[in-house]
């Protein structure tokens, strides 16, 4: 049994994420040593050391799909104007791009989730809570639950990496990180698609028939 406390020390001795940590030393049975070498042999180590270092360099990706219906812009930083330019790089700008178009996410981490659309949320899960007849001592545990998900659903950084749905763009972007050798940065998106936002007229086929007849 890995106990959160394992995970925890694990994380101050390698810098390493928290899933990754946990998923390690599952590995390797417990064994901290063994789980700190798995680390440091998949990247994970050194890339968490590297997230504290400035990229203000990297590229605008843009991506269309369903024939000009969905379009991204998305800006990735990396420390280089060198590592900017690889094919490695622009095909992780270029995965990214394609999640926003797919997942829809509405802010890059949860910490730009603004305090009333948070409190909104809460709202709305505690009042389907006590719909659903939670009982009141669990309904804090219960909302919380339901916040999580919805920053797995709303959050890029949280969310399931479609082309991988074992790991998040988190971790996806981990491995990135280990692999080019600099820190990279999500910093901004902008999402659109045909329609959005716009009142379309509902129209109704029995009115105009109705409508139409009247007038002969």
């Amino acid at each position: 049994m890995i106990s959160a406390q394992d995970v925890k020390d694990l994380r101050e001795r390698t810098g390493a994420g928290m899933m990754d940590c946990k998923k390690a030393l599952t590995e390797t049975k417990g064994d901290v040593e063994k789980a700190i070498d798995l680390l440091r042999e998949k990247g994970l180590a050194a890339a968490a050391k590297k997230a504290g270092r400035v990229a203000a360099e990297g590229i605008v990706e843009s991506y269309i799909h369903g024939a000009g219906r969905i379009g991204v812009l998305v800006e990735i930083n990396c420390e280089t104007d060198f590592v900017a330019k690889t094919d490695e790089f622009k095909g992780f700008c270029r995965d990214i791009a394609m999640q926003i178009a797919a997942a829809s996410p509405e802010y890059v981490r949860r910490e730009e989730v603004p305090a009333d659309v948070l409190e909104h949320e809460r709202m709305i899960a505690r009042q389907q809570a006590l719909n659903e007849g939670k009982p009141e001592k669990i309904l804090d545990k219960i909302v919380e639950g339901r916040i999580e998900k919805y920053y797995k659903e709303t959050c890029l950084m949280e969310q399931v990496y479609i082309k991988d749905t074992d790991q998040t763009v988190t971790q996806y972007l981990t491995t990135k990180v280990a692999k080019i050798g600099e820190n990279i940065n999500i910093r901004r998106f902008a999402r659109f698609a045909v329609g959005e936002g716009i009142e379309k007229k509902q129209s109704n086929l029995a009115e105009e028939v109705a409508a139409m007849s009247g007038q002969c």
